[in-house]
């Protein structure tokens, strides 16, 4: 899957990590060129052009003022940076996942109807493991975990691939291995699994597992969770 981090060069990831160090990720600070060249060893031309791409690429906003600029990271921006976290975690720390903590909440019913589809049914079990319970565990997250969530765009995804039958297409969808921590205890295997077309926002999760998560881990409405998602 594509990353808007990906749209810029490590150059200007660097100026946005240097950004970030300084504060603008909890809100507008000023900034000028020429002190952002010294501390990248670059020209003023060459701080200036970094800026403008990693504002093209909606990673920052800025102001201009008087005497310099007022500089804020994105919520894109903030992505950009919790994903080359996370992929210094696979490099330093060897199976290090994330942990996104949330609040059960009740669905609109479409997972249980498209899990047990046969063209998705015969790929669970060939490539997870086992066959999902008919419906999905679907948890809000919290603000934090939010944010934390672009991290798992660094991870590789177990593909469920696209398919097709008389009537329609049905897209793809991508597994993380997962383990969900609360009510009654812990449960594993678990996926997180994110289809490439769904009414969600990044603010939920929907968790398939081989049983009814809310009746192994006696979940009900409101329950706060914990999900710790893995690499493969």
């Amino acid at each position: 899957m594509a990353t808007t981090s990906r749209a810029v060069g490590y150059d200007e990831l660097a100026t946005l990590k240097l950004l970030a160090l300084d504060g603008a990720l909890e809100g507008r600070e000023k900034a000028s060129c020429a002190d952002i060249a010294d501390r990248l060893d670059a020209s003023n031309q060459t701080a200036s052009r970094r800026l403008q791409r990693l504002e093209e690429a909606d990673l920052i906003e800025r102001d201009i003022v008087s005497d310099g600029q007022q500089i804020a990271i994105t919520e894109v921006g903030e992505a950009a940076l919790q994903r080359e976290y996370a992929d210094y975690q696979r490099i330093f720390d060897r199976g290090v996942g994330v942990d996104l903590g949330g609040i059960v909440t009740s669905g609109m019913g479409e997972g249980r109807h498209y899990i047990t589809l046969p063209g998705y049914m015969e790929q669970f079990v060939e490539k997870l493991g086992y066959e999902p319970f008919a419906g999905t565990l679907n948890v809000d997250l919290l603000d934090e975990s939010v944010r934390k969530r672009a991290r798992m765009s660094a991870f590789d995804p177990i593909t469920i691939e696209g398919w097709e039958d008389e009537e329609r297409t049905y897209g793809p969808a991508y597994c993380y291995p997962a383990s969900v921590v609360g009510g009654d205890g812990e449960y594993e295997p678990a996926h997180v699994i994110a289809p490439e077309r769904t009414h969600h926002g990044e603010d939920q999760l929907e968790v398939i597992a081989p049983e009814k998560l809310r009746e192994v881990l006696d979940l009900a409405d409101g329950d706060e969770v914990t999900v710790h998602v893995d690499e493969q």
